[in-house]
């Protein structure tokens, strides 16, 4: 059976002026590129809806399939939907119905692709929350995780996890700007099963997080000369804009260091300790 939407191993059952017949045995499509194909030789193709309704092949490696979830653009706008560039010759078409909100020809969304049942064609909805998976059972507290960034609201950002399960990173526990559509790596922070919530976050979490952050103040440190103007009593603020980590972390971080007797504190500065050099280690 031949998988609209997706990719399909077809192979090529006859070669025509109009391009290349590939079966799966029981169904024809037509393959309009050209190709360096043989009868017989199996191609690695997407197959989808020509906008005459044909049944096409392409080689072309579209932005997204069926069941990913995508940042795209919008190129065109007619009554019954708009029309969003996949990378292939046909456009991607959502449904007025499927919009959560009117999408504005230019900018870009992040949709979830999927067949139509009523057609059979691709296509695709911002209606993202009814296409997540509620079965949590994959993931684990601290699991690195890939996010796709598809929406934003007072509490923080919604992301898409793995290309299949909603999560929720906090407005106060990251330290920099995200946008919309922006693929970032991330960790399992804790999982709710009773309301099939994620909570996510940007940093490693535990102690792995820890030494991760100890390198960079060290990097940072040696970059500014040994100097920097941050300490016990600096605010939250003033860590979060320089360091990206809450002050809870900082102190940690450098608690670590000081003990190592590699910073000395003050309130307002931490010092790398001059290394003096041992000359039984050479």
């Amino acid at each position: 059976m031949i998988h609209i939407g997706t990719y399909n191993y077809l192979k090529v059952k006859s070669i025509t002026p109009e391009g290349l017949i590939l079966t799966d045995g029981e169904q024809d499509v037509i393959l309009p590129e050209s190709q360096d194909a043989q009868v017989g030789d199996e191609l690695f193709v997407f197959v989808y809806h020509h906008k005459d309704g044909r049944i096409m092949a392409t080689g072309k490696r579209p932005y997204a399939a069926v069941g990913d979830f995508a940042y795209l653009k919008v190129v065109d706008e007619t009554e019954n939907g708009s029309f969003m560039d996949i990378g292939i010759d046909k456009d991607l078409f959502v449904p007025a119905s499927k919009q959560e909100q009117p999408l504005q020809l230019g900018k870009k969304y992040v949709v979830y692709l999927y067949v139509d049942q009523h057609d059979g064609k691709l296509t695709a909805t911002t209606w993202l929350d009814d296409k997540v998976d509620t079965d949590l059972s994959d993931l684990e507290e601290g699991d690195e995780v890939s996010l796709l960034i598809c929406d934003t609201s007072e509490l923080g950002y919604s992301a898409i996890i793995n290309n299949k399960y909603m999560g929720l990173l906090y407005r106060n526990e990251v330290y920099e700007e995200l946008n919309i559509g922006e693929s970032r790596v991330g960790y399992i922070k804790k999982i709710r099963p009773e309301d099939n919530k994620v909570d996510l976050s940007l940093r490693p979490l535990g102690f792995d997080f820890i030494l991760d952050s100890r390198d960079s103040l060290l990097d940072i440190l040696k970059e500014t000369g040994g100097v920097l103007a941050l300490g016990d009593k600096s605010s939250p603020d003033d860590i979060r804009q320089q360091l990206k980590m809450s002050k809870k972390a900082f102190k940690q971080v450098i608690g670590g260091l000081y003990k190592q007797r590699l910073i000395t504190i003050s309130d307002y500065e931490i010092r790398l300790v001059p290394q003096q050099h041992d000359p039984h280690a050479d």
